[in-house]
């Protein structure tokens, strides 16, 4: 990775990270701002009522004036915790957008005019529709798609990974980013943006938390604690005639201060940070979502679909094997095979002379002294070739090599026939070698499955999670990858359309639907899908239509996708259970501590053995202001995700965070309790 790289990882201790939020979660104090957040406005409102009764009791030398200066001070920092919670999460993201920013250069463009000559203009001076000229060692000035020619790109500035890529036109590796560097060749760029609206320019939005909205999932979870909230303050409201009632009137400090306990500051602190650090977690691997929403999305998904061409598969079908003729020694075959590929630059051309290479070492002739002429592959007569020393080699597809031999009279061996059938047959591709108009052999070009695949879909099985493979292929080859891949199920011969209505069958049975691509032709199912996750090495309109990006350009990176979405929605469900589970305690520390007095049978509940109700009080009220603190970490780290059931997900969730939730608190507040005591302060 390199320093610049958006996946950087940004520690929790990072010292300009921790400065800038302690000031932010004093900005946030803006009640403006608060509003947003239901619970902790109230905790804010609290504080507030603390203070203004603090400050009359003051002026007036009336009440308990030390307990109301702590119980006043733990209510600010209870409120400054959650919002410092919320601005580490965003600082985070923050130091994420400035890594960005240093990738983004203030680059000259060469524009290709309208009379095909050149200018040089500053990039920010182009506009969508501009064609501009990239040589070796310089920038690409901006957005765009590759419209000529081919090149190696440097893109470790914006993915962090080293090694160049290769980007081309005419095909679905045809987008370039601004800011990254040609590494040799030229090409020519067609610009789809204008300034301020490159692709660099949105990551650093979306990082920033800008662009960030709530989900489904995080608005009904605000509204069951903003019910809780009411629900609790009118109970705390109505409890106070009852206090007077029965002879044991309780002060604003108490009164609130049992508020602030009952209702689920913890998890209403917290919920924030939890949904940008499940966007921070997609950045720190290389994947810009485009919304929170598509990141829970993705911890529900049951269907993956997944091209085949470049994602399951390397993209290019490569030479695996030679098949002689009768009385054809092998040598004979490779030695014509690769002689008749160097003219052919075709990714399928070129594995073959690396097959001659490996297999038989044919390696570093020289053919000069030969005076060959080379015959280029083209698209028309599907053939390559060479003639030398009076011979003619060529090699091509089998209807041309075989229309090749019949005009002097010749045909294909029955034996080679059979081959080329069985290729077939086994999803594979045959091409013929012929020299002097008679066929040598075959070749047999296959599809390359990425390593670790299958192993990669037997977790997204673990997970619950279908895998579906979409092509173009006839059923034969497909079902030969889909085999090899390891796939659930495939959709062969598919077109634009036929992805769409697959997804929208899907989404009708009740299913969460998600799909890799990179083409143009991938866009509309991308769009579709419940989370769209398109390669950055794919087309721009792939990129456009998907919610999810991949820098890496890895189609297996959905499963660390997933297990991000789920990983957010268990550590918010985790958090939540020890937040509610965390009133018992409290209950048992603050409503005797209230009542002793007036009533001493109430003692009973004192199980904690707190010195005194305003020990108890206290200690209920510092508790629930360091317990953020604390689980900071963890709401930003996230709970670790295990390939789980829901029912031992749910067991788990209980036994720890529950159970947990629970007992922290006993013996946290008696900690806090015995602490106070000691030094004097209650």
């Amino acid at each position: 990775m390199t320093e610049n790289s958006p996946s950087r990882a940004i520690s929790l201790t990072d010292a300009k990270i921790l400065r800038g939020a302690v000031l932010d979660a004093f900005r946030k104090l803006d009640p403006r701002t608060m509003a947003k957040n239901p619970v902790i406005f109230v905790v804010e409102a609290g504080a507030v009522l603390t203070t203004i009764q603090l400050a009359y009791d003051a002026a007036h030398h009336t009440g308990h004036f030390g307990f109301g200066v702590q119980i006043c001070l733990w209510l600010w920092f209870t409120v400054l915790f959650a919002n410092f919670a919320e601005a580490m999460a965003e600082g985070r993201g923050k130091a994420q957008a400035e890594a960005l920013r240093k990738a983004k250069t203030d680059t000259v463009a060469h524009r290709i005019k309208d009379d095909a000559t050149q200018e040089t203009v500053p990039s920010a001076s182009l506009r969508a529709g501009d064609v501009v000229f990239v040589a070796a060692g310089e920038f690409i000035p901006g957005d765009g798609e590759v419209v000529e020619g081919v090149a190696s790109v440097d893109e470790s500035a914006i993915t962090g990974e080293s090694a160049p890529v290769i980007r081309e036109g005419g095909g679905d590796r045809s987008a370039v980013t601004g800011g990254t560097r040609v590494l040799s060749d030229e090409i020519k760029v067609r610009i789809t943006s204008n300034p301020g609206e490159t692709f660099l320019d949105r990551m650093i939005k979306l990082v920033e938390g800008a662009s960030r909205q709530k989900t489904p999932n995080e608005i009904a979870l605000n509204i069951l604690l903003a019910g809780l909230t009411i629900i609790f303050l009118l109970a705390v409201v109505t409890l106070e005639p009852f206090a007077l009632y029965s002879g044991a009137p309780q002060d604003i400090f108490v009164l609130v201060s049992l508020l602030v306990c009952l209702i689920p500051t913890t998890i209403g602190g917290l919920l924030s940070a939890i949904g940008i650090a499940g966007m921070d977690r997609m950045i720190q691997r290389n994947v810009i979502a485009m919304s929170g929403r598509a990141v829970e999305a993705s911890g529900d998904v049951d269907v993956l679909l997944l091209d085949k061409t470049g994602t399951i598969t390397l993209g290019n079908r490569q030479a695996t094997r030679f098949f002689a003729a009768p009385g054809v020694p092998d040598t004979e075959l490779a030695n014509a095979a690769q002689l008749s590929s160097i003219a052919d630059e075709t990714p399928e051309g070129r594995s073959i002379v690396v097959l001659a290479k490996q297999k038989y070492g044919l390696r570093g002739r020289e053919l000069a002294p030969h005076n060959p002429t080379f015959i280029r592959f083209s698209a028309q007569t599907r053939m390559s070739g060479v003639d030398l020393d009076g011979q003619e080699i060529r090699k091509g597809a089998q209807d041309a090599i075989t229309k090749h031999v019949a005009e002097r009279g010749n045909r294909v061996p029955r034996e080679i026939q059979e081959v080329v059938e069985t290729i077939a047959s086994s999803g594979g591709t045959p091409l013929l070698v012929a020299k002097n108009r008679v066929v040598l052999g075959a070749i047999q070009l296959e599809d390359i499955v990425k390593g670790g695949m299958r192993e990669r879909f037997e977790q997204l099985r673990a997970m619950g999670i279908r895998t579906v493979m979409i092509t173009g292929d006839n059923p034969l080859t497909a079902a030969v990858i889909a085999r090899q891949a390891g796939v659930d199920g495939f959709l062969a011969e598919a077109k634009p359309e036929d992805k769409m209505k697959l997804i929208r069958d899907e989404q009708a049975k009740g299913k969460l639907v998600a799909m890799t691509g990179d083409g143009t032709n991938d866009a509309p199912a991308l769009a579709q899908a419940d989370v769209g996750v398109a390669m950055n090495t794919g087309t721009q309109a792939a990129k456009e239509a998907g919610n999810m990006v991949d820098l890496d350009s890895n189609p297996t990176k959905l499963i660390e996708i997933v297990e991000i979405g789920k990983q957010l929605l268990i550590t918010r469900g985790a958090l939540t259970t020890f937040s509610v589970a965390n009133d018992v305690a409290k209950y048992f520390a603050i409503i005797p501590a209230m009542f002793a007095a007036a009533f001493p049978e109430m003692g009973v509940l004192n199980v904690m053995g707190l010195h005194t109700p305003e020990s108890a009080i206290l200690s209920a009220v510092i508790f629930n202001a360091l317990v953020i603190v604390a689980l900071i970490p963890l709401a930003l780290r996230g709970v670790k995700y295990r390939p789980l059931g829901a029912a031992a997900l749910l067991r788990r969730n209980l036994l720890i965070y529950g159970l947990g939730g629970v007992i922290a608190p006993f013996i946290g507040i008696k900690l806090i309790d015995v602490l106070l005591t000691h030094l004097g302060m209650a």
